[in-house]
């Protein structure tokens, strides 16, 4: 059995798989993480592998404790992945943004395709059909852009994500939502037209935090999973064990 955990910025997911199929799904706050992690690994006797895929703060040396109970992936630019990257500096390129391009390749193989994460940033991936890696886009996500519009005016509100179902706001609060919320439509739309102009056999896949939220109000087709970067870290974790 195989436990994958994801670090991002403001939470620790895991999940837990068994002959390729996710058994259990946990999220876990930063401060009690290990005593909580513990008890999962506790609960699971037949765990033999762990895949770590970290942007948040924690590190290798965070789970060294683990070591003496199960083996460990900690996922570096130094793995080999299922595709060539053409990156200019693949040293910076965010450990998440790696391990979705290789889920992309491995669950789609010769396809075109996009990845976006809709997280606390939203990242856009293109991976060709023949497995190149060419880069992308990092921007706000929502979260971030009500924060920005409170923290850098003096009198717009600091608002959450909600319903809208209008373009045109007719109040203050009502503005700023279709302002982002529209606003992260049109991007995402935007970033979609742009990519699939000239591309046949293309495959937009939507991730992160926000997939729910935004699936449903996006024209385009897509494949909407929240928990592709779990499912993922299980595919790189058998390409590494199968190469």
């Amino acid at each position: 059995m195989l436990l994958a955990i994801d670090i991002g910025n403001s939470k620790i997911k895991g999940a837990v798989f068994k002959h390729n199929t996710m058994t259990d799904l946990f999220v876990l706050e930063y401060p009690d993480w290990q005593k909580k992690l513990e008890k999962i690994i506790d609960s699971y006797p037949d765990l033999t592998h762990l895949i770590v895929a970290s942007v948040g703060k924690l590190s290798e040396n965070d789970f060294l404790w683990i070591d003496k109970k199960i083996k460990i992936a900690f996922v570096s630019s130094k793995m080999k992945f299922p595709y060539t990257n053409h990156y200019k500096t693949p040293h910076t390129l965010g450990i998440d943004r790696m391990v979705l391009a290789s889920g992309a390749v491995l669950k789609f193989p010769e396809t075109n395709r996009l990845v976006i994460d809709a997280g606390t940033a939203i990242t856009y991936d293109f991976i060709d059909r023949d497995n190149n890696y060419l880069g992308g886009a990092i921007s706000p996500g929502i979260g971030l852009r009500y924060k920005a519009l409170n923290d850098h005016t003096a009198k717009l509100p600091l608002l959450e994500k909600s319903e809208t179902d209008f373009f045109i706001g007719q109040t203050t609060a009502e503005s700023i939502h279709s302002g982002v919320v529209n606003g992260v439509i049109h991007e995402i739309e935007g970033f979609v037209a742009r990519h699939k102009a000239g591309c046949e056999n293309f495959i937009i896949i939507l991730t992160g935090g926000d997939t729910d939220f935004l699936a449903k109000r996006l024209k385009s087709t897509i494949f909407a999973n929240q928990n592709f970067l779990l499912e993922s870290l299980n595919d790189l974790h058998q390409f590494q064990n199968n190469d």
